[in-house]
């Protein structure tokens, strides 16, 4: 199955020039996250499934309490949050700076990971 949380806005302190490091920008965040979800699609039970209102949670917690130089960062920090998730397997996020250039909506960075299956371990 796919979990997909798409445009959490979230404002933080991101950016290489130095006001940059004065003001809170948006960044918007786009996750998608490949997991088991049969035990849970058969059983009903919402503890057997990813728990989606925690990752939000703990999200929007680390991006915000948290200064960034780069939008890289956020992103990679995001994806290692989502895979923390026991039945997580994989993960793509996309984080959007709006703005970030002249005569561009925004500018994003993708990061796609997945755990190890066992026969790579």
């Amino acid at each position: 199955m796919i979990l997909k949380m798409e445009n959490l806005r979230l404002r933080t302190v991101v950016g290489v020039y130095d006001w940059e490091k004065k003001i809170r920008q948006e960044v918007s965040i786009n996750l998608q996250l490949t997991f088991d979800g049969s035990e849970a699609a058969s059983s009903d039970d919402i503890n057997k499934t990813i728990d989606y209102k925690s990752l939000r949670n703990q999200v929007i917690e680390h991006v915000e309490k948290n200064d960034f130089n780069l939008v890289e960062r956020i992103a990679s920090e995001t994806a290692d949050i989502a895979l923390s998730f026991p039945l997580a397997q994989a993960v793509r996020v996309q984080v959007e700076k709006p703005g970030a250039l002249r005569l561009t909506d925004s500018v994003s960075i993708v990061v796609e990971r997945s755990k190890p299956t066992i026969d790579e371990k």
